[in-house]
């Protein structure tokens, strides 16, 4: 999906709004539109209902402002061997295998369903993060064949340059809001 969408803007939106959009659609098609053609109308907007009831379930399920700084809190206190355990956790939950790895540009080997993805986490502290670490990691994805790649990190920001080498080159951020979500996230 575009992620400029309407679709996609709405997933991202608070739920009440697309039932809004809903309701506007039903008010126009009984204003606009003869009565014959009101139900049609109407339905038209349905596509939009089920987006709103999916970002309902998205928004209900995805843990509140408070949890998630007090994890992102957690984590920047953790040392490297507890981070690395929890997030290896984290993963098996979710039905990876998870393979530690002693390589400098990747950490972890994720396999599920045939695809392979590696990980990369270990500067998950540093202040700022370039394109270097992405790079290592994109050839490591190219020596072993992964499908993927993520780029984990607890704080610190990365450069505009580092975002888009990782947009183009199949590389996931794993930050802030996503990097909680993962580790509250419930079987």
């Amino acid at each position: 999906m575009a992620e400029k969408s309407l679709f996609a803007v709405l997933l991202r939106s608070p739920w009440w709004i697309s039932f809004v959009v809903v309701g506007l659609i039903t008010l126009a098609s009984g204003v606009l539109l003869p009565k014959e053609y009101f139900v049609v109308g109407a339905l038209s907007g349905f596509p939009i209902f089920v987006v709103g009831c999916i970002a309902a379930w998205k928004q209900l399920r995805a843990p509140s402002p408070t949890r998630v700084a007090q994890t992102l809190q957690a984590v920047q206190t953790m040392p490297w061997r507890g981070f690395a355990d929890t997030l290896a956790a984290a993963w098996r939950q979710g039905g990876f295998e998870v393979q530690p790895l002693n390589s400098g540009a990747a950490d972890f080997c994720l396999t599920k369903g045939g695809s392979t993805t590696l990980v990369s986490a270990r500067r998950w502290k540093a202040a700022t993060h370039g394109v270097e670490p992405l790079r290592d990691l994109r050839a490591a994805m190219e020596q072993r064949g992964a499908t993927a790649g993520l780029y984990v990190l607890a704080q610190g920001s990365l450069s505009d340059n580092a975002r888009l080498y990782a947009r183009d080159n199949g590389i996931t951020i794993v930050q802030d809001n996503a990097l909680a979500a993962l580790l509250l996230a419930k079987p």
